[in-house]
């Protein structure tokens, strides 16, 4: 008759239990994963291993004949039944050993382990119940894959435009832009990227070709593209361009410099035939005439009335000086003669016509200069009047160098005191009415002249952003000058 071995239940449940623990304490001393129950797994698996060996132990000894005593696999513990079995006997061990695991697996996945000695982590509780289970694996398995990415968004790009030399600091502003890894224009990578935020990225242009080029962000998994948003740019036949935008401690109004880099022309230039060198006014609407609150106003300066000019234009930083009067022309008709930075005086308004057009500037419309000197101010001077003019109580009875009084908004120099400057116009009465891009009446006799100069009074009335003097030709007098401008 086979002999087989047998251990009682109780028996078995302990085995598994001290397998169990074992477990967890070999791998709590060493806590290679750092996770207990992972430990209870390596400890189920053990267990599993021990009761595959007690049930199938017989069914080697059944079929060979044999017994396995004295085998020393068992503890002392473990009764030992002699007697004939079948093969329900091993049925009934699997069927021991299914349900052992089912109950140590449920036991081991889904229940908290003992307090530990060691703090354990519980960033994998996805569903916040203080359990990392079974549960917690199920929301990971259903979430398995690549995340949700959001598409960056590019809503807008300044400045627009840049020399086709390339070297514009461009700064891209739109959102999820925080994965950005390039940036392109016109199909060719950008340098120094630099994700700022998530809204704010910043990159140097590529050299380019002309015209307008799309605008494109890279993430690692998706892109976006602005399109035509940089503008490739020659610059000026008749200038060198020494910056294309505005500098803001020059340009100090946030809105003009908005307006100057909106026409996608370069703002500060140097006139290639004379060395002049010229700023960008943009266009825009302002109210001409007396300003708000200003008591010296004449009756020439009414009424107050809404100008609006639709072109950008260039417009000479400081008046024409001696030494740029007399390289383009021969001579230095000026009183205070010897002076090269002094602005060029004693100029009628047909010398300055002839200046012009031996150069290819030409004088600003009378609108054009207020607008210009009044940068977006609103008042009758656009800065304390010693700080930011040449005129009778500080001039000391003579011209003075150009550019040594502060600048208006726009970075220009003495449109108020030095000389009185000329415009294009006929002198006439303003319109009554809102007007676009006014160049006077149609004829006349006189010229308007604008700014005052070094030899009048404040007292007067004379320098002020809206007063009109009248210029009567042929007569020139030591402080009349003039000051150029341009179309691009």
């Amino acid at each position: 008759m086979p002999r087989r071995w047998e251990i009682d239940d109780s028996v078995a449940a302990r085995l598994v239990a001290e397998t169990q623990e074992r477990g967890r304490m070999s791998w709590r001393k060493r806590k290679p994963f750092g996770n207990g129950k992972t430990l209870g797994f390596i400890g189920l698996l053990l267990a599993i291993l021990v009761f595959s060996v007690w049930a199938f132990m017989p069914l080697g000894g059944f079929l060979k004949g044999q017994s396995p005593t004295g085998s020393g696999l068992f503890p002392p513990e473990s009764t030992a039944i002699l007697g004939e079995r079948n093969m329900t006997t091993i049925q009934d061990r699997l069927t021991t050993v299914v349900a052992s695991a089912t109950v140590a697996f449920a036991a081991i996945s889904f229940a908290p382990t003992a307090p530990q000695a060691q703090a354990q982590s519980c960033a994998g509780d996805i569903n916040g119940d203080s359990l990392v289970n079974g549960v917690d694996l199920a929301q990971v398995l259903a979430d398995w894959g690549a995340c949700g990415v959001t598409a960056p968004i590019i809503s807008s790009v300044t400045p627009s435009f840049g020399p086709a030399a390339g070297g514009t600091a461009i700064t891209i502003l739109g959102s999820s832009l925080s994965t950005v890894t390039s940036v392109t224009i016109g199909g060719v990578a950008a340098t120094n990227v630099v994700v700022v935020s998530a809204t704010v990225v910043t990159a140097v242009a590529p050299a380019g070709t002309g015209g307008a080029k799309n605008v494109v962000v890279i993430t690692p998994n998706s892109s976006a593209t602005a399109i035509g948003a940089f503008t490739y740019s020659s610059g000026l036949a008749w200038a060198t361009v020494l910056e294309w935008i505005p500098n803001p401690a020059v340009v100090t109004d946030a809105n003009l410099r908005a307006a100057i880099t909106a026409t996608n022309l370069p703002w500060r230039v140097l006139d290639n035939g004379t060395n002049i060198e010229m700023l960008l006014v943009p266009g825009g609407t302002f109210m001409m005439g007396c300003s708000p609150g200003d008591t010296q106003c004449e009756s020439g300066e009414s009424p107050t009335h809404q100008v609006t000019l639709t072109n950008a234009f260039y417009m000479g930083k400081t008046e024409v000086t001696q030494a740029q009067w007399q390289a383009k022309m021969g001579s230095n008709p000026s009183s205070f003669g010897g002076q090269p930075n002094n602005p060029v005086e004693m100029i009628s308004w047909s010398m300055a016509q002839s200046f012009n057009n031996a150069t290819g500037f030409r004088l600003p419309t009378e609108a054009e200069w207020e607008f210009s000197c009044r940068a977006g101010s609103t008042t009758a001077l656009y800065g304390v009047f010693g700080d930011i003019a040449w005129y009778g109580a500080n001039s000391g009875g003579t011209t003075r160098p150009v550019a040594t009084k502060l600048p208006n908004a726009l970075g220009l120099y003495d449109t108020i005191g030095n000389v009185w400057e000329w415009t294009k116009d006929w002198y006439g009465p303003y319109a009554s009415g809102a007007v676009t891009n006014p160049t006077g009446p149609a004829t006349g006799s006189k010229h308007p002249q604008r700014g005052g100069s070094w030899y009048d009074s404040y007292l007067q009335g004379m320098d002020r952003a809206s007063m009109r003097a009248i210029g009567h030709e042929p007569y020139i007098y030591f402080n009349d000058g003039f000051r150029v401008a341009r179309n691009p």
